[in-house]
């Protein structure tokens, strides 16, 4: 009732899967809270992740 969403299925995920229009796909939900913690999750900082992000918010990064 107006609240729906649409999607985007990258065209290299198109091509491998021979998906064409009227196809029925399955699609399996994954919320992401918070991408910059996952991916500074994986590096090495001399800052912690909460000072970076922190420091992102102050300085109107968005």
């Amino acid at each position: 009732m107006g609240g729906s969403l649409g999607i985007v299925i990258p065209k290299e995920a198109v091509v491998e899967e021979e998906l064409t229009a009227g196809d029925t796909v399955e699609l399996f939900l994954v919320k992401k809270t918070n991408v910059f913690k996952e991916v500074f999750g994986k590096l090495k900082l001399k800052r912690s992740t909460d000072e970076i992000l922190k420091e992102i918010d102050e300085e109107g990064w968005a």
